[in-house]
C-alpha cells in the first residue's frame, strides 16, 4: 500500500475525502453528502453536525483501506461561519457564501472610503458573502456566541481539540490583514467581535495532532490545516506559477492566478487570497456557471446535456441574444447580491436552444471580466480549468474564444483535495516547495480558441457592461 496524505474536502453539498501520493495521485476516494438549507430571507446554511458526521464517515472509510497515512489535511468552501459556545458546541447553523441576510450591512459599507480601505487591507470585497458582514448582522441583532469560526476551523476542533484557523481561509473572511497576517483592528470593530473570539491564525502548512480515535490512522497523526478551497484549486491543478490562472466552472465559477505578494485592483473588483509561503490567489468567483444552464433546461423540461447539446448548433453570438445570468446576484466584477437576470434582444422565433446558448455566453463573459479586472493587475497568458460544467464541449469552447486563451483541461473532481494534499506534503518536507505542483500536475488535454469567436465576444463584452449598469440603474439589477 502506498504512502498517502488524506485530503479532506468540506464542500457545499458534500465532503469528499481522498488520499494522495507524493506525486498527487489519488489513489482512494469516499463522499458523503448534506443538504445547504435556504428560505426566501436569503438564509443559506448547514447543520454542522450534518457536516461533521459526514466528513467523519468519509475519513474512516478511505482510512480503513490499509494505506500508510502519514497525515490528514482539510480544505473547504470559503466564507463559513458559525458561532460556539464555551464547550466548543455550535449555537448557530453554519451561514454558507450564499447566505445574503447581510444585505444591510453591506450596504452601510460597500462603496464608502471605509468599506474601500477594508477591502484592500483585507483582500475580501465587500459583499453579503463575507464573514465580516455576516458577524455585524448577528451584532446588530444583539445575538452573540463565545467564538466563532469557520466550518473547516469546526472540523479541526472536532479533530484536534483546538480551535484553529490558517491564513489562507482567514484571508476570505474580511478580517485579516494581509500584510500582517493578523486579525485587522478595524475590521474587528465593523464586525463588532473581538481577536481573542477568533481562532488562533497559523499558517497553512501548521499541524496539530490527532485526538480521534480513527481505525486505520496513526495515533496523533498530523492534522495539517491547509486552506480554502480556491486557493487549494490552483494547486491542485498546477496553476501555481505567475500568469497560469485556474478557472473552476460548476454550479458557480472563479478564476485566479497567483502572485508573489498581495494586491487587489484599483476599482474593487477582485479578491486576493493567500495560498501559503508566500504564494497569493487574486481573482474573483461567480455566483453563476453551471447552475444558469440547469435552469434553463428546467425552464424547458429538457435535461442540460440534450440542451447544451442543441445550443451547440446555435452559432456564435446566439442570434443577437445577450444573456445577463444573474439568477443568484452575482459576484465578480460587480459583486452585488441585488443582480438580476436579463436577456435582452429576444424575439419570436427563438427558441430553447438560442436562449441556452446566450445563457453559455452570457457566464463565459462574466468570466472574461473578471479577467479583463485581474489582467489590470497582473499578466495572465495561460489558463487551467477544471470542474463538471466541461464535460460539455459547448462550455468549452465558449469559455476558451471569450477569455482569448488556449484551456488546458485538468482532472475535473479532485483539484481542491489535491491542492490541499500537496500542502500536507509540503508539511512533512516531502516536497521542496509548493511550486512543484506545476510539474506534478499534467493537463490532461487542451481546448484552444476559435479566432473568429475571440474577436465577437471581446467586441461584445463592453456591451455586457454597459447592460449590467444601464439595468441597475432602472432597477433591473
Amino acid at each position: 500500500m502506498a504512502d498517502v496524505v488524506l485530503a479532506i474536502d468540506l464542500g457545499t453539498t458534500s465532503t469528499k475525502v481522498i488520499a494522495v501520493d507524493r506525486d498527487a495521485g489519488v489513489v482512494a476516494s469516499a463522499e458523503h453528502g448534506y443538504p445547504m438549507r435556504t428560505t426566501p430571507s436569503g438564509e443559506a446554511t448547514h447543520d454542522p453536525a450534518e457536516v461533521w458526521g459526514a466528513a467523519l464517515r468519509a475519513l474512516r472509510e478511505v482510512a480503513a483501506q490499509g494505506h500508510e497515512v502519514r497525515a490528514l489535511s482539510l480544505t473547504g468552501a470559503m466564507h463559513t461561519l458559525l458561532g460556539l459556545d464555551a464547550s466548543g458546541a455550535p449555537v448557530t447553523p453554519s451561514l454558507s457564501w450564499a447566505d445574503n441576510r447581510a444585505v444591510e450591512q453591506t450596504a452601510r459599507l460597500r462603496g464608502t472610503p471605509h468599506g474601500i480601505a477594508l477591502h484592500r487591507a483585507t483582500g475580501t470585497p465587500v459583499h453579503t458573502m463575507s464573514p465580516l458582514v455576516k458577524l455585524a448582522w448577528f451584532h446588530d441583532r444583539g445575538f452573540t456566541a463565545h467564538r466563532w469560526c469557520g466550518l473547516k476551523d469546526y472540523v479541526v476542533l472536532r479533530l484536534t481539540g483546538v480551535l484553529a484557523t490558517e491564513h489562507s481561509s482567514a484571508s476570505a473572511t474580511g478580517l485579516m490583514d494581509l500584510k500582517s497576517l493578523d486579525w485587522h483592528p478595524e475590521a474587528l470593530a465593523f464586525a463588532g467581535v473581538r481577536a481573542e473570539q477568533l481562532p488562533a491564525l497559523h499558517a497553512p502548512v501548521d499541524s496539530l495532532p490527532l485526538v480521534l480515535d480513527v481505525p486505520g490512522l496513526p495515533a496523533g497523526v498530523p492534522v495539517v490545516l491547509g486552506g480554502g478551497d480556491g486557493p487549494m484549486a490552483n494547486l491542485g491543478v498546477g496553476a501555481v506559477v505567475p500568469g497560469v490562472a485556474a478557472v473552476s466552472l460548476g454550479t458557480s465559477g472563479a478564476l485566479r492566478v497567483v502572485r508573489s505578494a498581495p494586491a487587489v485592483d484599483h476599482e474593487g473588483r477582485v479578491f486576493c487570497y493567500a495560498i501559503a509561503e508566500g504564494l497569493w490567489v487574486l481573482g474573483g468567483a461567480i455566483s453563476n456557471g453551471g447552475v444558469a444552464a440547469q435552469w434553463a433546461a428546467e425552464t424547458f423540461g429538457v435535461d442540460v446535456r440534450d440542451l447544451l447539446d442543441e445550443a451547440a448548433g446555435v452559432p456564435v453570438g446566439a442570434a443577437g441574444v445577450t444573456a445577463l445570468p444573474y439568477l443568484l446576484g452575482e459576484r465578480a466584477p460587480w459583486w452585488d447580491a441585488h443582480a438580476t437576470s436579463a436577456l435582452i434582444g429576444l424575439r419570436r422565433e427563438h427558441g430553447r436552444a438560442v436562449i441556452a446558448r446566450a445563457v453559455v455566453e452570457g457566464v463565459a463573459q462574466q468570466l472574461a471580466l473578471v479577467l479583463d479586472a485581474v489582467r489590470s493587475v497582473g499578466e495572465v497568458n495561460a489558463v487551467r480549468v477544471t470542474g463538471g460544467a466541461f464535460r460539455s464541449d459547448l462550455w468549452a469552447t465558449v469559455l476558451a474564444s471569450a477569455l482569448g486563451l488556449e484551456l488546458e483541461l485538468a482532472d475535473d473532481s479532485e483539484g481542491s483535495g489535491v491542492g490541499a494534499a500537496l500542502v500536507g506534503w509540503r508539511a512533512l518536507g516531502e516536497l521542496p516547495t509548493l511550486t512543484v505542483a506545476a510539474d506534478l500536475v499534467k493537463p490532461i488535454r487542451t481546448i484552444p480558441p476559435d479566432p473568429d469567436a475571440v474577436r465577437h465576444y471581446a467586441a461584445a463584452r463592453p456591451k455586457v457592461d454597459r447592460l449590467y449598469r444601464a439595468l441597475r440603474e432602472f432597477g433591473q439589477g
